[in-house]
């Protein structure tokens, strides 16, 4: 495994306001040549997830190894088979990218330039800019090449792709798939659904720091819900009534459209009683309405004690 973590947890505290657990026990494995999207919303533990593999900050407990080696007693050499973006990037406002890029290099080692131009040249982003002169967008470009540019065996991207236009998603997209064809490793923390359904292997879905699911993107994208529209002519029965069917719609008195889960069979037999029906369809349910099935219960992630305490 190129990521394992073993029971880690993180708990910050905050004095007298007490304590808030941003992660709780993860046990998170993710494969050599592989792109694993890491799901949740704001708040969930992503970030303290990614800060504790880079040992920017320290678990409370458990451990991570990373390529085989420890994630803190080996976190300086593991800097140099890492590429990490994070969620901000903050560097010096007065300094041309190109410096900022050659003092990466220098730092890393064997800084490869025609690469560099190759990566610049395919995010159409000008290197001859001052930073503070950069777009979003076009910071989140520079992000890219810097986690990029010395073609590390492990990517950590924490929201890579905000601030991107459409075309520069795509651009990024195929960047990361050549990545995976080359054996390289991706890790991805996302709440762009969109976006890890298009080139996700792997999804871990974490709620208020716990695990909730880990799946393959095409399973579970084959959920065990799906929406169902019916148009009809003259009458057709209740069918709020029958096991597994939810939020049912009425439209122009013609056509009916709702959730199903569950054995056919019922709803068939109830469907028999319809004068006419017209046309059935299926679909699966998205990446998105798949994900927020794990967050229908309307709890907060985070307490109003701590929402504007930390980042996690």
């Amino acid at each position: 495994m190129v990521i394992q973590t073993h029971n880690l947890t993180k708990i910050y505290q905050f004095g007298r306001k007490g304590a808030f657990k941003a992660l709780d026990n993860l046990n998170l494995s993710v494969k050599e040549g592989e792109i694993f999207g890491y799901l949740g919303p704001n708040g969930a533990g992503k970030t303290t997830t990614i800060r504790m593999m880079l040992d920017i900050i320290r678990p409370t407990s458990g451990r991570i190894e990373i390529l085989g080696m420890d994630a803190q007693r080996d976190s300086v050499a593991l800097h140099h088979h890492i590429g990490f973006m994070p969620g901000e990037l903050n560097l010096w406002k007065n300094e041309k990218a190109i410096n900022i890029i050659k003092y990466f290099g220098r730092v890393r080692g064997n800084l490869d330039m025609a690469y560099v131009k190759e990566l610049a040249e395919r995010l159409q982003f000008d290197m001859s800019k001052k930073f503070r002169e950069y777009s979003s967008g076009n910071k989140r470009k520079l992000g890219l090449i810097l986690a990029l540019m010395h073609r590390p065996q492990l990517l950590i991207l924490d929201e890579p792709t905000s601030g991107l236009d459409p075309l520069m998603q795509q651009t990024f997209n195929q960047l990361m798939r050549e990545i995976r064809e080359e054996g390289r490793t991706v890790f991805l923390s996302s709440h762009v659904l969109s976006e890890v359904q298009a080139i996700c292997d792997r999804v871990g879905i974490l709620r208020g720091g716990l695990l909730r699911a880990v799946e393959n993107v095409e399973d579970l994208t084959h959920a065990n819900f799906r929406w169902i529209t019916i148009q009809y002519d003259g009458h057709i029965p209740d069918l709020s009534q029958v096991a597994g069917v939810s939020e049912v719609t009425k439209v122009n008195g013609t056509t009916v459209k709702f959730r199903f889960s569950g054995d056919f069979d019922p709803l068939l037999r109830t469907l028999t009683q319809a004068d006419y029906i017209r046309h059935f369809k299926t679909q699966e349910p998205t990446l998105e309405e798949i994900f927020l099935a794990f967050y229908d219960d309307g709890q907060n992630v985070m307490n109003d004690n701590t929402k504007q305490e930390v980042a996690i």
